[in-house]
């Protein structure tokens, strides 16, 4: 198995149906980001004017004027963190004239398989999709990818970007910060994975930049990692 995360709670899990396996890391156990990726962070005061700085990013990104559709052709993937959220900015591209497609939880399987493949023919060169997108998808040309809404955990945010800047090829990577909901206890984590990568936003630092320290389902804040943990139950005789 590959994987860019190996988070301690999948860590712990998988553990417990696996024998004697091998764990070959490659860099170090800190999450950190494909450095082929540049990686760009807006910090909006107002959600509400997302929507026409994702229009503006599509028009730079996009090349102009009508093309024939092939593997060659450049695309986007533009990220919503709900599925009625997708929905809607799939919506206002298409009203905004961009060949665009959705891909989310509330889709039939057929119709997720036709979107994917209008993406990787290039038929349709912008796809919005939530998180189903952000693992897995092994796509050429994916120029860039756009967090329209900032995921959940910081895990989530170095897989989708990692959809561009794949096979050798660079990237570029745009996300839309507001601080509000849960973005605001992840901006510490943001700021960090953008500082090893070489980049910086200095709109982030009016949030706290505290990171959260992992916890465990049990003992919280206060347990010890380095410990392995026991493989079954231990008898004891009086």
């Amino acid at each position: 198995m590959f994987s860019a995360t190996w988070p301690d709670a999948v860590r712990r899990l998988a553990s417990t149906f696996q024998r004697n396996p091998v764990r070959v890391t490659v860099g170090s156990d800190d999450l950190t980001a494909n450095s082929r990726v540049e990686q760009s962070v807006e910090v909006f005061e107002d959600g509400r004017s997302k929507d026409s700085r994702v229009v503006n990013h599509l028009q730079k990104l996009l090349p102009k004027g009508t093309q024939i559709a092939s593997v060659d052709t450049k695309r986007v993937l533009v990220f919503a963190l709900y599925k009625k959220e997708a929905q809607r900015v799939e919506q206002m591209l298409q009203y905004k004239g961009f060949s665009v497609g959705g891909l989310h939880g509330d889709m039939s399987q057929n119709a997720r398989i036709d979107a994917l493949q209008k993406f990787k023919d290039g038929e349709t060169p912008v796809l919005v999709a939530t998180d189903v997108a952000a693992r897995g998808l092994d796509i050429p040309n994916v120029a860039a990818v756009i967090n329209y809404t900032f995921p959940l955990t910081i895990e989530d945010y170095i897989h989708r970007i990692g959809r561009t800047g794949r096979g050798g090829k660079t990237g570029k990577s745009i996300t839309f910060f507001t601080g509000d909901a849960h973005e605001r206890a992840l901006a510490g984590e943001l700021a960090r994975v953008l500082r090893e990568s070489g980049f910086e936003c200095e709109g982030l630092k009016k949030f706290p930049m505290t990171i959260k320290k992992k916890t465990h389902g049990a003992y919280g804040a206060f347990f010890r990692d380095d410990i392995p943990e026991p493989k079954g139950p231990t008898k004891i005789v009086f």
